[in-house]
């Protein structure tokens, strides 16, 4: 599947009540937004755990993308560095695969600014394995 919204619903997820937006799946790459606003710390500035759920949906979804109908992708492994804040506005990530194999699918997950500014580089390893029936 390519640029279409994700083959798995986000719907009632912590992803929707974070407002995250996603806007294209594939099994190579997926993107999605967050609003800034609702996903802050105490001193008003964007969240390291919320740049982390944003990166592991994104990553999540492509490796779901990846794996095929009848299976499904879990994470296993996620990294973050955080490189900058954000007040206001809205953050974009970009997933893109670094590995796809028939068992593991490894993807780098760049979230940047409303100005285009690295705020997050996370790395994220999903377990791919048949789906429950």
């Amino acid at each position: 599947m390519s640029d279409n919204p994700p083959a798995v619903p986000v719907a009632g997820t912590l992803a929707d009540r974070m407002g995250v937006q996603v806007t294209v799946v594939a099994a190579d790459r997926a993107t999605g937004t967050m609003p800034v606003a609702g996903n802050t710390q105490p001193y008003g500035l964007l969240h390291g755990g919320a740049s982390a759920a944003l990166a592991e949906t994104l990553g999540s979804l492509a490796a779901a993308a990846h794996a095929g109908p009848g299976r499904m992708a879990v994470g296993i492994e996620l990294n973050a560095t955080h490189h900058r804040s954000a007040r206001t506005g809205v953050v974009t990530g970009t997933a893109r695969a670094l590995h796809l194999g028939r068992t593991l699918a490894s993807y780098e997950v760049v979230v940047e600014d409303a100005d285009g500014r690295r705020v997050c580089t996370a790395r994220l390893t999903c377990m791919l394995m048949d789906a429950p029936a």
